[in-house]
């Protein structure tokens, strides 16, 4: 996602009350209207939230970073210790048959080191694929500046590491859209093809995958004269295909990852299944190689089904009473992929998802949450990890994902604190120390 916003804990209450008295009335069982339920890049989605305030600073320059201490086993007595070999830089295309571990960091490089962030990652974490987000708005302020220093060392040190890259291109610059605002496409989609463009003209052969746009069955990503419209981003995403296979064939091009929302009214949000069913009716498989998904676990274990939730344990002394009580498809990981898959295979049973962001929030540790984010409160630490390891092998175990990203690496230390959205989320804790979910992702066997 875009920009930080926060749930409001009295409209999930009000929301809740009147989906209870829905299912009380007569007729057919309508779904619950419940706003977007997820999309944590750089924030969390609910329901009936309004869009905060975008900020228009850049981050401000980290010094003296903290990161995970390195776990590498120090030489014996005696022992010679060997140069070590500047790592093989990744090249060609990602093998179809070959599922990619991956996690997604802060991805500023004016926040903190990214030499030392990709190092962790490959290291000490183990794994194949790291996703940053390109905010194109940060870039091109305006027509006449270019601010490319604040992903040119990402990209970079991303390839050094021999790490695949995967970047979410978003946020229109307001100077190509009529009605202003970072919150939508350009009015030109031609615009978004000339950024890309530029962007691998200036990485060439250092980005192995482009997110194209990211949750855009909101109106708060896709506001525009059509409104939320699959066949616009349809065509959107034509000319972004066209444009990065003409560049480099090689790269992955992942549709935008939908929010899992309740039923919409189709002005500020629509329903994620609604939605993907009129997109592949408009040919959104043709202009991808991979469906992306997004989805986080809320206080259910990955392996929880939607209708399942009630009668689980855990259901009895959770404080976040959202899956349990008011049980639908956006509350549930398993239940989401499961369903995209068959959705998506039903058209082509060959094509596979790219989940590009999920994980679990955990606030133990920390006296404060995020104003809404009550379901961390019913996860500790060790099921966050649990569920994180549980879900990268649901998904490498069901043949349906290619690419699986984690959320997140570094926000901990690199958020504003126990209350900034995607910090509950970090598998690194606010002071840099990594959580128990940390060890467990560096532990995790990683079968291609």
């Amino acid at each position: 996602m875009q920009h930080y916003r926060k749930l409001s804990v009295w409209l999930i209450a009000a929301l809740l009350l009147t989906l209870a008295l829905a299912a009380c009335g007569g007729g057919a069982e309508t779904p619950p209207a419940a706003e977007p339920t997820a999309g944590l890049e750089g924030q969390q989605i609910a329901p009936t939230q309004e869009s905060a305030a975008v900020a228009t600073l850049p981050p401000p320059d980290v010094q003296g970073e903290v990161l995970p201490t390195p776990t590498l086993a120090a030489p014996a007595e005696g022992e010679a210790v060997q140069p070590t070999a500047a790592p093989e830089t990744a090249s060609g295309p990602w093998p179809i048959d070959q599922f990619g571990y991956g996690i997604q960091i802060h991805g500023n490089a004016t926040v903190g080191d990214p030499v030392a962030t990709m190092q962790a990652v490959r290291e000490q974490l183990g794994m194949d694929w790291v996703k940053a987000q390109i905010q194109w708005w940060l870039v091109e302020p305006d027509q006449a500046t270019d601010q490319w220093f604040f992903y040119d060392a990402i990209i970079d040190t991303a390839h050094q590491a021999n790490l695949r890259l995967m970047v979410s291109v978003v946020g229109a610059p307001a100077w190509t859209r009529a009605a202003g605002g970072e919150n939508g496409p350009p009015d030109d989609y031609a615009e978004y093809a000339r950024f890309l463009s530029e962007l691998i003209d200036r990485h060439p052969g250092k980005i192995d995958a482009i997110e194209v746009w990211n949750e855009q069955n909101l109106d708060r990503e896709w506001t525009s004269a059509n409104g939320i419209s699959p066949e616009d981003y349809v065509r959107f995403l034509q000319v972004a295909y066209e444009t990065i296979k003409a560049k480099d064939p090689n790269i992955i091009v992942i549709s935008g990852a939908l929010s899992p929302t309740g039923t919409g009214d189709w002005i500020k949000w629509a329903d994620d299944f609604e939605y993907l069913q009129r997109a592949l009716a408009a040919g959104l498989l043709t202009y991808a190689d991979c469906v992306g998904v997004h989805h986080n676990g809320y206080n259910i274990a990955p392996d929880v089904t939607f209708d399942a939730a009630g009668s689980t344990t855990e259901a009895a002394a959770a404080s976040f009473r959202g899956p349990f009580d008011n049980p639908h498809h956006s509350w549930s990981f398993k239940t989401t992929i499961d369903t995209y898959a068959q959705m998506v295979q039903a058209v082509d049973p060959a094509k596979k998802l790219c989940v590009t962001e999920f994980g679990w929030a955990s606030s133990e540790g920390y006296a404060e949450i995020p104003t809404g984010f009550e379901f961390a409160r019913d996860n500790t630490l060790q099921e966050q990890a649990d569920y994180i390891v549980q879900a990268f092998r649901q998904m490498h175990d069901s043949g349906d994902v290619w690419l699986a990203f984690l959320f997140n690496f570094d926000f901990g230390n690199k958020g504003s604190g126990p209350t900034d959205d995607p910090v509950p989320y970090s598998i690194i804790d606010t002071q840099g120390i990594p959580r128990p979910a940390f060890g467990a992702v560096a532990e995790m066997e990683k079968t291609p």
